[in-house]
């Protein structure tokens, strides 16, 4: 018999949710296969069984906390033995119907409406997240139809079903009042959604860093003319050297990583009363997912080259969209860069990632009038923003660095002495 156990998962993180049961009860099991997907404040982690045999027993329901350590499911050997009735129970059983039926001459025993709706919920195929949801909402899962062609209902049916009225509405109603959406619920005007926990970190996390920060941003607006005319020129080449497309993110990680030598403070961490220097270059790249934002880190940039640092991003989306990132896939960054522009956007004031102290937003690009000397050119502009702790950085260091991105984006050929 084996006990499956949540595993360490990260220095920071000593719990996670569990997200789904890949094997039920009764399911065989190999040794190395997937047991449960956890899902934790950053990634989701599967959990792979020490043995082979059967599950014979879940301690946790889809949907509970669980902590590192604890045990949440028990494999045994293949017989599965244990979840079946022992010998000398059977024989009582059977005789246990006699003990209880009435004589001929007795009036028929009237049936309880309840029992026989706890009976055939009993019936009913579900997952235990699903049943526990609905005898919190007072809901006879016998009533519910499930989108699963296999007839197991899970959570999202159970919610899908809770804008009816269950049968116990009329005593609810009395007992306690209804929130002010409560009707608008039931008719389907607005549908109740449960936060991931992921979404709720993340909420939690960004309110935090408002709270106990002080946090400006500084703007500054690029012309990507020459960068965009050099990609152009090169891209076909870098391509077929390289394997891999040259974007704009490996020019801006170059550019960052160069500022990041000359204000070493912007390249910080606030421990306390103590400024902590990084003498490193690991730049977060903020990726956008199904469940949210998810910063993975492109390693050791100064020592990376262009063809590397956009090798090392595709390879880093792929696995946040295919929900494969590692913990140590975004753990220790030094400083961030989130592109606000893949989706339109204009102008923002990004957020500071967790306890470092600098971001820098990317935005669309823009043809605009520009003065260039005497004359009105249309160029291809975008506007960058740096948000910033001003607590460990001051004005000065804040716009001297966007500057520096700015010129040596606009000076492309500056990044190779430079970075």
């Amino acid at each position: 018999m084996a006990e499956i156990k949540v595993p360490e998962l990260a220095e920071s993180i000593t719990e996670g949710t569990i997200a789904q049961w890949l094997k039920q009860p009764g399911d065989t099991v190999e040794k190395g296969e997937f047991i449960v997907e956890l899902e934790t404040d950053k990634v989701n982690v599967e959990v792979i069984s020490e043995e082979a045999g059967v599950v014979q027993e879940h301690l946790a329901q889809e949907g509970d906390t669980v902590e590192v350590g604890q045990v949440i499911a028990i494999v045994g050997e293949s017989s599965g033995e244990t979840t079946a009735p022992k010998a000398e129970e059977v024989p009582q059983k059977a005789e246990e119907p006699a003990k209880t039926e009435a004589p001929a001459t007795q009036e028929p025993v009237e049936k309880d409406p309840a029992a026989e709706e706890q009976s055939s919920s009993d019936r009913t195929i579900a997952s235990p997240a699903a049943r526990k949801l609905a005898r919190e909402k007072g809901i006879d899962l016998a009533a519910i139809s499930p989108v699963d062609p296999m007839g197991r209902v899970r959570v999202q049916d159970v919610e899908a079903h809770g804008s009816k009225p269950a049968a116990s509405a009329p005593a609810a109603k009395a007992e306690a009042p209804k929130s002010a959406f409560s009707s608008d619920e039931e008719s389907g005007r607005i549908v109740r959604e449960k936060m991931t926990r992921r979404r709720q970190t993340i909420a939690k996390r960004l309110l935090e860093v408002r709270q106990s920060t002080a946090m400006l941003t500084t703007f500054n607006e690029i012309d990507m003319t020459n960068v965009m005319a050099l990609r152009s020129r090169k891209k076909d080449q870098f391509l077929k050297n390289n394997d891999v497309k040259l974007g704009f993110m490996s020019f801006f990680t170059k550019a960052v990583t160069a500022a990041l030598k000359k204000y070493p403070y912007v390249n910080a961490e606030l421990e306390g009363t103590d400024v902590l220097l990084k003498q490193f270059y690991d730049v977060g790249i903020a990726v956008s997912t199904e469940e949210g934002l998810v910063v993975p880190i492109v390693r050791d940039t100064d020592k990376k080259n262009f063809a590397e640092i956009e090798e090392t991003i595709g390879e880093l989306a792929k696995k946040a969209r295919d929900k494969k990132l590692s913990i140590a896939d975004m753990t220790g960054g030094s400083f961030t860069i989130t592109n606000g522009g893949v989706f339109g956007s204009l102008l923002s004031t990004p957020i500071l990632n967790g306890a470092q102290v600098g971001i820098l937003g990317m935005h669309t690009i823009q043809k605009r009038p520009v003065a260039i000397g005497d004359e009105v050119e249309i160029r291809p502009m975008m506007y960058v923003a740096l948000s910033y702790d001003h607590r460990v950085i001051d004005g000065s260091d804040s716009v001297g660095f966007l500057k520096m991105v700015k010129n040596m984006i606009e000076n492309p050929e500056d990044l190779l002495l430079e970075s």
